[in-house]
């Protein structure tokens, strides 16, 4: 027998009488009473354990615990179970990892045991706020509908979320446990769940953001600080900003929307999505990178220090930016900080700005379909956009977008044919770019000639936005194609799998329809495939393990061969049928 509970976002009425809103907070008083042969867990370390009678003559064990914190009804929780635990104490935190009995005897929660408290400590040293907390319980359960919830302390997950095989060398596993373990206690931390969201707590479910998009932010800061060998700017663009631009283009409703329009037409359930979380991460980033990581944080430490144990909503954080940024003068902004931000939380889906390099002038307008360009009232929307550039691989001041269209002499290029400018450079911004033909020209002789000379992650965005751009009806196909010519040169697994996510999807690989794009996308890739292919296939044959800490090789290798065998690479069907004739012989090969 297993019991848990999961209260958030209005259970916890199901449970006993209350007043399940978040803004209504309370200390908690819980008693639990179980068979003996269990044991029970619940946000605060118990303090006495007793056994009764009941009139039948049955006995039961009475579990008693401390009086919790004064927080919302949605964070108490209890699990009933006969688990065992690991555990150890970071900064006389006790944390206890419970989980089933065979999983602790084979080592399986020893990494995330390991990581725990060093994400804990991580967040107290950047934020400058201690745990509240005497203790922290996190749970593996074999069956639970999240990936983790962030009871104060007492987190509950996933199996998967937590377990890692010792024989499990590979990073990629490792990674996604430290995400989950470092979004989670994120919440126990930060101001907006315990940092963010159980501390400070948001005044209504319309700022769902505050918890989830602050915590999804700082779950990457966690995870790489533990696992330094990870990517962050990489990781970050291709697990969080990329997908959200995709699924924001339509979505109909903001990232901070009315209460009445909450409570009117919205299930609060469809607010855990990716535009609370990921678009919530992503305006975080931006944010973040135009203050400065120093000033942001500056700014978010005083915010959960004033409302720790209470309530807040979004203009209270700007209010505490705009107190951080009026105190110092290194950085000038355009309007106020409610102002800025205030464009990118209550208007639905996200800008596309073009630069023309003849003019210098870039204007924006809202990211849609063709044929929604046509039919929305969404035209007039403005974002105040901060544009990060370089110019010939040389990085330029932050300059401000605070109109729909706006000159910027220092953009105008016009002496050399190979002059090029890079807007939005490093994901700075959520946004796409979009160039005129002349820029683009240049941009993709520079990738086909020194492809290095631009950022990782601002080729990634580049091509990503050109293909974005061709399936809403901006540009035409051969644009982005231009772009993709010299991938015979690109060696970054997650720019490739970008490439043929756009150029393969799923459905063009299992369907028989596409009899005449078949061959075509067959000349065009395979060649360029080739470089990145034999590098990848030289591991594989001799030195596998060499890979264990690539962390994209290990996400998207497996894609990369499959779409290589699909469009007939010889090479890689023979070397497929040898692993799968070995992992025939012996199941455990790897």
């Amino acid at each position: 027998m297993l019991i848990a509970s999961q209260m958030e976002p209005t259970y916890a009425r199901r449970v006993y009488p209350c007043f399940d809103e978040p803004a209504m907070k309370s200390i908690f008083n819980i008693r639990i009473v179980h068979d003996p042969s269990y044991v029970a867990l619940s946000n605060m370390p118990a303090i006495d354990v007793s056994e009764r009678k009941d009139e039948n003559g049955s006995l039961w064990t009475v579990t008693t615990f401390n009086t919790s914190l004064k927080m919302s009804t949605y964070l108490t929780a209890f699990v009933i179970c006969d688990f065992d635990y690991v555990t150890r104490t970071e900064r006389g935190n006790e944390i206890r990892i419970w989980a089933r009995k065979e999983a602790i005897r084979n080592g399986y929660l020893d990494y995330a045991l390991n990581i725990t408290g060093p994400i804990f400590s991580f967040l107290e040293d950047i934020l400058n706020i201690s745990y509240p907390l005497p203790k922290t319980d996190l749970v593996a359960l074999p069956e639970f509908g999240a990936g983790g919830m962030e009871n104060w302390g007492l987190l509950t997950f996933q199996e998967p979320s937590l377990m890692y095989l010792p024989s499990d060398k590979f990073i990629s596993r490792k990674a996604m446990i430290a995400l989950i373990v470092s979004h989670e206690l994120g919440h126990q931390a930060r101001g907006k769940n315990s940092w963010f969201g159980n501390l400070v707590t948001m005044n209504w479910w319309n700022d769902l953001w505050l918890n989830e998009g602050l915590a999804s932010y700082f779950e990457y800061l966690g995870a790489t600080f533990v696992e330094p060998k990870l990517s962050l700017d990489k990781i970050f663009y291709d697990h969080v900003v990329q997908p959200v631009l995709r699924d924001d283009n339509e979505i109909v409703r903001s990232l901070s929307e009315s209460e009445d329009k909450i409570k009117g037409s919205f299930s609060l359930t469809s607010l855990f999505d990716s535009i609370t979380y990921n678009k919530g991460a992503s305006i975080t980033w931006m944010l973040s990178g135009f203050l400065t990581e120093k000033l942001f944080i500056k700014a978010l430490t005083s915010y959960l220090k004033e409302f720790s144990f209470s309530n807040a909503n979004q203009d209270d954080l700007w209010t505490h930016i705009q107190m951080v940024v009026n105190a110092q003068d290194e950085v000038q902004l355009p309007a106020s900080v409610k102002q800025i931000m205030d464009s990118w939380t209550c208007q639905n889906g996200f800008p596309v700005v073009t630069l023309n390099l003849t003019t210098g002038v870039i204007r924006q307008e809202q990211f849609l379909s063709k044929k929604n360009r046509k039919s929305t009232d969404s035209n007039n929307n403005t974002w105040i956009i901060p544009i990060s550039w370089m110019r010939n691989g040389s990085s330029q001041p932050l300059v401000w977008l605070d109109r729909s269209s706006k000159v910027f002499p220092e953009m105008q290029v016009l002496e050399s044919e190979y002059d090029w400018i890079l807007l939005n450079v490093n994901l700075g911004g959520y946004y796409r770019v979009n160039y005129d033909q002349l820029n683009l020209k240049r941009l993709a002789h520079l990738l086909e000639t020194d492809p290095k000379a631009i950022p990782a992650v601002s080729r990634f965005q580049l091509i990503d936005d050109a293909f974005a751009l061709t399936q809403f009806g901006y540009v035409q196909i051969e644009t982005a194609l231009e772009l993709t010519k010299y991938l015979a040169r690109e060696d970054e697994l997650f720019i490739w799998n970008m490439v043929l996510s756009n150029l393969v999807p799923e459905n063009l690989e299992s369907t028989l329809k596409n009899y005449e794009v078949y061959p075509l996308l067959k000349k065009y890739l395979l060649k360029r495939m080739l470089p990145i292919y034999h590098y990848y296939a030289g591991f594989i044959h001799k030195h596998v393990d060499a890979l264990e800490d690539d962390y994209f090789a290990l996400a998207y290798l497996e894609k990369l061969f499959a779409k290589a065998c699909w469009l007939g690479l010889q090479d890689c069907l023979t070397l497929s049928t040898e692993l799968y004739a070995k992992w025939m012989d012996n199941p455990d090969y790897k």
